[in-house]
């Protein structure tokens, strides 16, 4: 069960029960909400957290989480970030890349957190880091392009 709050590009619920109760989620973003569902929410120092579970759909052939996935997130966790600097503007991703550091088993809790290296117009710059319980797995940096109200 969840609140749901309708904003100008989708669906902001708050999960009220389980592992994530309290965090965030979009359901606005079909691709997200499969691939995922992914969370995210603010910590006591203002900086902002991404997760989620592993789960056995999200791995590769080798029985590890698909870098695709690993990079999904981490285009989801860009949002996350920058949830101070987007003020609810509708954004999209103009750049994503990153360097696969560690791999992340089923079961795993995944983290990613990062921060803002440059904001203040329509091009807001990110870097973070995805973990799976607790160790590094991607490095990741990233480019959002804020759009015009509608």
């Amino acid at each position: 069960m969840s609140e749901m709050v309708e904003t100008s590009y989708g669906l902001l619920s708050e999960l009220e029960e389980g592992e994530f109760a309290g965090w965030r989620y979009w359901q606005g973003d079909p691709f997200e909400t499969r691939s995922g569902p992914f969370f995210y929410r603010r910590e006591e120092d203002g900086s902002y957290v991404a997760a989620f579970r592993a789960e056995d759909r999200h791995m590769n052939g080798g029985g590890f989480m698909h870098g695709g996935c690993m990079l999904t997130f981490a285009d989801f966790a860009l949002f996350a970030i920058a949830t101070d600097e987007l003020n609810g503007d509708h954004a999209v991703t103009l750049n994503l890349s990153g360097d696969f550091l560690g791999a992340i088993s089923s079961g795993a809790r995944v983290e990613a957190r990062g921060e803002v290296t440059r904001g203040g117009g329509k091009t807001i710059f990110v870097r973070g880091l995805v973990t799976g319980d607790g160790k590094p797995a991607l490095s990741f940096t990233g480019i959002i392009r804020r759009l015009s109200r509608r």
